[in-house]
């Protein structure tokens, strides 16, 4: 499988765009981070997954997630309009799918990273959009990606109180009635409620 993942991109570098200094420190529903946090969490990944689809291993793929937040660097604004061109035109190759490749200190089949790192665009999109009180749109093809990728197979465990993903990525999903919008259950399966900011 491959899946374009331009539109998430696109929408992403729309929302940092002009982004105010005194917003940064603003919270954001990913409730470890202010914006400040989500920015430099998008500045590396970014790079991270843009070497995974290029199988180009090194401490941008090698390093995993630490308990802290890096210092988000002060080139982020040009660092974001570079990577995010360059992470959608690595994962259009057909290779890029192909195999296996390494991100986050993991090593993963290429196709199952690929939409990981699609996962993480869509998602800390609509984090940003919210905490910045903007519109998010993203592609439906996207959203039903996503939401196919967030769903626990049918014969899943729930009788425990686990995240959704086996790596421990997204809080306990949000329950939503069946018909709630598709943009709603996408983050709400990674366990953000779609109302923030009024349900915090």
């Amino acid at each position: 499988m491959t899946l374009d993942l331009q539109s998430p991109a696109a929408t992403i570098a729309r929302l940092a765009d002009g982004i105010e200094d005194e917003r940064l420190d603003d919270p954001t529903p990913c409730t470890r981070y202010t914006i400040r946090d989500l920015l430099s969490h998008l500045v590396g990944l970014t790079a991270a997954f843009r070497d995974a689809a290029r199988k180009e291993f090194g401490p941008s793929t090698q390093t995993a997630p630490g308990g802290t937040m890096p210092a988000l660097d002060p080139r982020w604004r040009d660092l974001l309009s570079r990577q995010l061109p360059e992470l959608v035109d690595a994962w259009r190759k057909p290779d890029a799918w192909e195999g296996e490749t390494q991100a986050g200190g993991v090593t993963l089949p290429a196709e199952i990273m690929g939409l990981v790192a699609h996962n993480e665009l869509v998602l800390h999109g609509w984090d940003l959009a919210r905490a910045l009180g903007r519109d998010y749109t993203v592609d439906t093809a996207n959203l039903d990606a996503s939401l196919a990728f967030l769903t626990p197979p049918p014969d899943a465990d729930h009788s425990v109180d686990a995240p959704v993903d086996a790596q421990g990525l997204f809080a306990r999903a949000v329950p939503l009635p069946a018909d709630a919008p598709l943009l709603d259950r996408v983050v709400a399966l990674a366990g953000r409620a779609p109302n923030w900011p009024a349900a915090v």
